[in-house]
Protein backbone atom coordinates (compact mmCIF):
# COMPACT_ATOMS: atom_id res chain seq x y z
CA UNK A 1 0.00 0.00 0.00
CA UNK A 2 1.51 3.33 -1.06
CA UNK A 3 1.54 6.25 1.31
CA UNK A 4 -0.44 9.22 0.00
CA UNK A 5 1.43 12.49 -0.38
CA UNK A 6 0.64 15.01 2.37
CA UNK A 7 0.68 18.60 1.07
CA UNK A 8 1.03 19.91 4.64
CA UNK A 9 4.42 18.27 5.32
CA UNK A 10 7.24 20.63 6.22
CA UNK A 11 9.16 20.12 2.95
CA UNK A 12 6.06 20.90 0.87
CA UNK A 13 5.69 24.07 2.93
CA UNK A 14 9.37 24.95 2.35
CA UNK A 15 8.92 24.44 -1.40
CA UNK A 16 5.90 26.80 -1.35
CA UNK A 17 7.95 29.44 0.51
CA UNK A 18 5.82 29.24 3.66
CA UNK A 19 8.80 28.21 5.81
CA UNK A 20 12.31 29.57 5.24
CA UNK A 21 15.34 27.35 4.74
CA UNK A 22 19.09 27.82 4.43
CA UNK A 23 19.36 27.10 0.71
CA UNK A 24 22.60 25.54 -0.55
CA UNK A 25 21.58 25.08 -4.21
CA UNK A 26 18.60 24.45 -6.42
CA UNK A 27 17.57 23.78 -10.00
CA UNK A 28 14.29 23.30 -11.83
CA UNK A 29 13.68 19.91 -10.22
CA UNK A 30 15.26 19.92 -6.75
CA UNK A 31 16.18 22.03 -3.74
CA UNK A 32 19.11 21.53 -1.37
CA UNK A 33 19.23 23.13 2.07
CA UNK A 34 21.01 22.72 5.40
CA UNK A 35 19.43 20.42 7.98
CA UNK A 36 18.14 22.38 10.99
CA UNK A 37 19.50 19.68 13.32
CA UNK A 38 22.81 18.70 11.68
CA UNK A 39 24.32 15.35 12.62
CA UNK A 40 27.67 16.08 10.92
CA UNK A 41 29.70 19.17 9.96
CA UNK A 42 28.09 18.92 6.51
CA UNK A 43 24.43 17.91 6.61
CA UNK A 44 22.40 18.97 3.60
CA UNK A 45 18.98 17.72 2.56
CA UNK A 46 18.15 17.40 -1.12
CA UNK A 47 14.46 17.18 -2.02
CA UNK A 48 12.68 16.92 -5.34
CA UNK A 49 10.26 19.73 -6.14
CA UNK A 50 7.65 17.15 -7.17
CA UNK A 51 5.28 15.35 -4.82
CA UNK A 52 7.09 12.10 -4.01
CA UNK A 53 6.87 10.32 -0.66
CA UNK A 54 9.95 8.10 -0.77
CA UNK A 55 12.88 6.96 -2.89
CA UNK A 56 10.93 4.08 -4.41
CA UNK A 57 8.03 6.41 -5.25
CA UNK A 58 10.45 8.89 -6.86
CA UNK A 59 12.36 6.20 -8.78
CA UNK A 60 9.14 4.66 -10.10
CA UNK A 61 7.17 7.80 -10.95
CA UNK A 62 9.48 10.79 -11.52
CA UNK A 63 10.27 11.85 -15.07
CA UNK A 64 13.74 11.31 -16.49
CA UNK A 65 14.32 15.07 -16.24
CA UNK A 66 13.34 15.10 -12.55
CA UNK A 67 15.63 12.16 -11.77
CA UNK A 68 18.54 13.70 -13.66
CA UNK A 69 17.96 17.14 -12.09
CA UNK A 70 17.81 15.68 -8.58
CA UNK A 71 20.91 13.55 -9.08
CA UNK A 72 22.92 16.37 -10.63
CA UNK A 73 21.99 18.67 -7.75
CA UNK A 74 23.27 16.04 -5.30
CA UNK A 75 26.62 16.04 -7.14
CA UNK A 76 26.69 19.86 -7.09
CA UNK A 77 26.09 19.86 -3.32
CA UNK A 78 28.90 17.36 -2.71
CA UNK A 79 31.31 19.53 -4.70
CA UNK A 80 30.15 22.81 -3.15
CA UNK A 81 30.35 21.42 0.40
CA UNK A 82 33.82 19.93 -0.18
CA UNK A 83 32.86 16.34 0.61
CA UNK A 84 32.95 14.88 -2.90
CA UNK A 85 35.87 12.60 -3.70
CA UNK A 86 37.41 15.19 -6.03
CA UNK A 87 38.16 17.55 -3.12
CA UNK A 88 37.14 15.84 0.10
CA UNK A 89 37.26 12.62 2.02
CA UNK A 90 33.78 11.38 1.15
CA UNK A 91 30.25 11.52 2.46
CA UNK A 92 27.26 9.42 3.35
CA UNK A 93 23.99 9.69 1.44
CA UNK A 94 20.98 8.41 3.37
CA UNK A 95 17.28 8.24 2.66
CA UNK A 96 14.63 6.80 4.95
CA UNK A 97 11.34 5.28 3.83
CA UNK A 98 8.29 4.39 5.89
CA UNK A 99 8.01 3.33 9.52
CA UNK A 100 10.78 0.69 9.45
CA UNK A 101 13.11 3.20 7.77
CA UNK A 102 12.20 5.78 10.43
CA UNK A 103 11.06 8.34 7.85
CA UNK A 104 10.02 11.50 9.70
CA UNK A 105 8.82 13.66 6.79
CA UNK A 106 6.65 12.06 4.09
CA UNK A 107 8.45 13.82 1.22
CA UNK A 108 11.40 12.06 -0.43
CA UNK A 109 14.66 13.55 0.78
CA UNK A 110 18.30 12.56 0.68
CA UNK A 111 20.66 13.44 3.52
CA UNK A 112 24.20 14.26 2.36
CA UNK A 113 26.43 14.08 5.42
CA UNK A 114 30.19 14.46 5.74
CA UNK A 115 33.07 16.48 7.06
CA UNK A 116 34.08 13.76 9.53
CA UNK A 117 34.31 9.97 9.77
CA UNK A 118 30.68 8.86 9.77
CA UNK A 119 31.08 5.61 11.74
CA UNK A 120 29.13 2.39 11.21
CA UNK A 121 26.14 2.43 8.87
CA UNK A 122 23.66 1.01 11.39
CA UNK A 123 23.85 -0.56 14.81
CA UNK A 124 22.70 -4.08 15.44
CA UNK A 125 19.63 -4.42 17.56
CA UNK A 126 18.40 -7.83 18.73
Amino acid sequence: MALAYDDTNIFARILRGEIPCDTVAQNDHALAFRDINPQAPVHVLVIPKGKYVSFDDFAAHASDAEIAGFTRLCAEVCRAEGVGLEDGQGFRAITNAGPHGVQEVPHYHLHIMGGRMMGPMVSRQG
